[in-house]
């Protein structure tokens, strides 16, 4: 499958991608930046979002509670269509966690 048709997998796929960078950009990331921290968005398939913790939050022990109560908290408020919110982060490959 190329990366174009996981992008479109269910027709709102393209629209999701876009509105999560902008909820990304606009404020999730500007809140983590006062902690080292981001998060990156890898790709959306059919709804579902997989996303990236990095900086200070890779390795963090706050980071599942960031990731369900902050990030995908603030996703659902402007996208309720969206599916599952996936964490794709190699926790254990953090090397100066925030925590």
């Amino acid at each position: 499958m190329t990366e174009k048709s996981q992008e479109s997998g269910n027709g709102n796929d393209a629209e999701i991608k876009e509105r999560v960078g902008t909820v990304l950009a606009d404020s999730i990331n500007p809140a983590l930046a006062g902690h080292g921290g981001f998060v990156r968005l890898l790709k959306v398939e059919n709804s579902n979002v997989h996303l990236e913790l990095g900086g200070g939050c890779k390795g963090c022990a706050g980071a599942r509670a960031t990731m369900r109560y902050g990030v995908e908290s603030a996703l659902r408020e402007v996208i309720p269509e969206l599916g599952e919110v996936i964490d794709a982060t190699d926790h254990a490959d953090g090397n100066a966690p925030f925590m």
